[in-house]
């Protein structure tokens, strides 16, 4: 799966036990102007530096997994937790940096049209 959006929030690398580190991504998807989502994405293991060279403010295409797993407590209540596990980023424009925004070629108005060529 992939999304594209702005980057909002990049986090430390952070070793969570000896043999798992996580980092993670915190993308503004806009699908409504009006109200932008922030949704995280996880980085595991040697993902964690593909977000070394992410900051703030770039528009970034991103590829995740979407992933599931049960949880069940003392208590035997069951819980669900789903993670977006990121993969794979491309940088789309860093920060403050603005596109070039595209233009069709200018067309030549200074020719004169051939009065054979009407359709009629």
């Amino acid at each position: 799966m992939e999304v594209k959006g702005k980057v909002h929030e990049v986090g430390p690398t952070t070793q969570v036990t000896d043999s798992l580190k996580k980092r993670e991504l915190i993308l503004e998807y806009i699908e409504n102007p009006q109200y932008p989502e922030y949704v995280k994405f996880e980085a595991i293991q040697d993902r964690c530096n593909i977000l070394d060279n992410v900051k703030v403010g770039d528009d970034v295409e991103v590829f995740f997994n979407l992933r599931g797993r049960p949880w069940t407590d003392k208590t035997g209540k069951k819980s669900y937790f789903n993670t977006l596990a990121l993969w794979k980023i491309n940088q789309l424009s860093p920060a403050g940096s603005s596109p070039a925004p595209e233009y069709a070629p200018p067309a030549d108005i200074s020719a004169t049209p051939d009065e054979d060529d009407l359709p009629f």
